[in-house]
């Protein structure tokens, strides 16, 4: 289902950057290090030739995976899978970040929650306006990544172009009930440790096995164990505890609401009322067929990339 209609807190900012050519065809990554009241946030950027004067699209992953990880995964042999890759190639300049308790940025001891998740992502887009002289940018939400997206669209609308909501969460998604028995498990442990192998099912829950590409699901399962030696529940002591986090009244930009017929976590029946409360009049709302919650890593990949890109780009 496709639907059209119309279409504060104190920061310090700085960056330390290595450029490394990472493909053919001139398309660069390069690290940088935002610094957000004394946490280190890592943010992982890529683009095509030179940066100046493209349109900048900012990455947010979700409760478990880290930007680069979840978002510019290398598969040999199988380059389409990098979301960040195909953006580039398309004419963006792309940044990823880890928000604080995930991958190489800053674990504090403590549990973290959703809304300093989002307070990193607004560092990190202030990073980006100032260091490419622009005044807004175009943002994706992942999963959890939707929710701590929400609230800094909430709060900071004159930043953003145009925002891409995909795979949205809602309090009664089939996920949320499956971990609400994990509640108090959450509540004593601020981390946890999860084996390659575990890192695995939410390619198959609910989503038929055809769906997915053996080779591609071993590749994440490699990275994910790589670089979340310890994974936050801070975030899914929230989706359990303080559902619903965001007011779609309050979300006045562009938004495309996006997921996979066999997603468990995003669903019509959940999200379309939310949807229907946006109060711009472009928006859109698209169901990709053969695919669930891991979309951009399965075999709809690329039409999930083109409706990305066409809404990103549309004037």
């Amino acid at each position: 289902m496709r639907t059209a209609t119309g279409f504060g807190f104190a920061m310090m900012l700085y960056v330390l950057f290595s450029v490394t050519l990472v493909a053919a065809q001139d398309l660069r990554g390069i690290e940088h290090w935002v610094e957000n009241a004394g946490i280190k946030i890592y943010v992982w950027e890529k683009y095509m030739g030179e940066p100046a004067g493209k349109t900048v699209v900012v990455l947010a992953h979700g409760s478990a995976t880290a930007g680069r990880e979840s978002f510019d995964l290398q598969v040999p042999g199988k380059p389409t899978y990098s979301l960040m890759d195909v953006l580039a190639q398309n004419g963006f300049d792309v940044f990823a970040l880890d928000t604080r308790g995930f991958g190489r940025s800053t674990h504090p001891d403590g549990h973290m929650t959703t809304l300093e998740a989002s307070q990193d992502l607004n560092a990190v887009v202030d990073y980006v306006l100032k260091l490419r002289g622009i005044q807004k940018v175009n943002l994706l939400g992942w999963s959890w990544g939707a929710q701590y997206c929400g609230m800094f669209v909430m709060a900071h609308p004159e930043k953003i172009s145009k925002y891409v909501s995909y795979a949205q969460m809602h309090v009664n998604s089939p996920d949320i009930a499956k971990r609400r028995p994990m509640i108090q498990t959450y509540r004593e442990k601020p981390y946890i440790v999860i084996p390659e192998t575990g890192w695995k099912p939410r390619f198959t829950s609910m989503t038929p096995p055809e769906v997915n590409d053996s080779e591609v699901v071993d590749a994440f399962a490699k990275a994910a164990a790589q670089v979340e030696v310890k994974t936050p529940t801070g975030p899914q002591l929230d989706m359990v505890t303080i559902m619903p986090m965001l007011n779609p009244r309050l979300m006045p930009v562009p938004i495309m609401i996006i997921h996979g017929e066999y997603d468990d976590v995003a669903d019509l029946q959940g999200l379309l009322p939310f949807f229907q409360q946006l109060p711009n009049p472009y928006k859109r709302y698209v169901v990709i067929p053969d695919a669930g919650h891991m979309m951009h890593l399965q075999r709809s990949h690329r039409l999930f990339q083109h409706e990305v890109i066409s809404f990103f780009t549309v004037p």
